[in-house]
């Protein structure tokens, strides 16, 4: 088994969960290490041990496997000529990750204990956006926190925090912080105990990279947003992991322009659970809460909040499905596009 200081890596994010692993690895290298990812760069990485940051390159037979991620840890080999390779990665307790369009598993970070929801109180205000990330975390197994930024120049702040309320399930804490303020930020510090891993999460320009500047030493590149619609740049390229003054580690991501929870209909469900629970109390077993009598779900939630869940399980569906699904299904929609355009030629004559 790899030996391993405890306390030193400690320090970065390790846990008897992860130690418990450890019997499971292949036979190692005597100087082998165990190190954590604090960066991904193409095909460089940049590994922890505790004590300080080195670069490192994973061997070929990972790249078939996996996709690494910030947050993993994995088992550090020396080669010739003082370079670092990776030669296995440890499973991860959990792992965020989204689907592109075309169905790809794109990895986000491993091994989180909670995901920070960042979203301004500016323009970037987005209900539907916000789901979207609570569904992300569902599928990942991760706990959430939302982040509210920009208080200091929101606007309609106490009526915006109010309609979150109001929509999101209690059990999704929310805290409103000026990023740029270390004062305001403090209001965190119960997710930020020593040891704990974070993931910052939310759209270009919600404030992100500040608050990763606030929260640790990291002085990221923040940029400039546009004021018509508080749209950012990516000034963050890259996901990369930061030591906070607390001992916590914070994973810094860039904003996210498609997103699609990695996950089955399951996921979706336990973030609108709300919807589920009062779905058992409708007239109709299959009710789909649109114009059936009886409905428990169409008077007491939000029709928006409703819009966006059936969207969401549009959208799994669809991931879900095999290539011969997707044309079975285009050549249905066809069908039933050229019936509608004969009947509406009938009635004009």
């Amino acid at each position: 088994m790899i030996a391993f200081n405890f306390e030193q890596l400690r320090h970065i994010g390790f846990k008897q969960l992860i130690a418990g692993q450890l019997g499971l690895l292949e036979p190692v290298a005597d100087d082998a290490r165990l190190m954590r990812i604090t960066e991904v760069q193409r095909e460089w990485l940049t590994v922890h041990d505790g004590v300080r940051e080195l670069k490192a390159r994973a061997l070929a037979k990972l790249h078939g496997e996996y996709v690494l991620a910030v947050g993993d840890w994995v088992v550090v080999d020396n080669m010739a000529h003082g370079e670092l390779w990776i030669s296995q990665r440890l499973s991860p307790v959990n792992h965020i990750s989204r689907r592109s369009y075309d169905g790809r598993r794109q990895a986000i970070a491993s091994n989180i204990d909670t995901a920070l929801l960042v979203m301004g109180l500016d323009h970037d205000f987005n209900v539907r956006r916000l789901e979207r990330y609570i569904a992300l975390t569902e599928a990942s197994e991760v706990s959430a926190l939302i982040v509210l930024t920009k208080c200091d120049i929101g606007h309609d702040i106490h009526q915006r925090v109010d309609e979150l309320r109001r929509r999101i399930p209690a059990r999704y804490p929310i805290v409103a912080v000026n990023a740029l303020d270390a004062a305001s930020v403090s209001a965190l510090d119960p997710w930020l105990g020593y040891g704990q891993t974070l993931c910052l999460l939310g759209s270009s320009g919600a404030g992100k990279s500040t608050l990763t500047n606030t929260l640790s030493a990291a002085h990221q590149e923040t940029g400039v947003i546009r004021e018509g619609d508080s749209r950012g740049r990516h000034t963050t390229t890259f996901r990369s992991m930061h030591i906070c003054a607390t001992g916590a580690c914070i994973i810094d991501a860039p904003g996210l322009r498609t997103l699609r929870p990695d996950g089955g209909e399951d996921s979706i469900a336990a973030a609108f659970d709300d919807i589920d629970s009062l779905a058992a109390q409708c007239q109709f077993r299959d009710c789909k809460h649109e114009l059936e009598p009886g409905c428990a779900v169409r008077d007491n939630i939000d029709p928006d909040r409703l819009f966006n869940y059936r969207k969401l399980m549009r959208d799994i569906q669809r991931s879900q499905q095999t290539p011969l699904e997707r044309i079975a299904e285009r050549s249905r929609w066809k069908v039933i596009h050229k019936a509608a355009s004969a009947r509406n030629r009938d009635k004009r004559g």
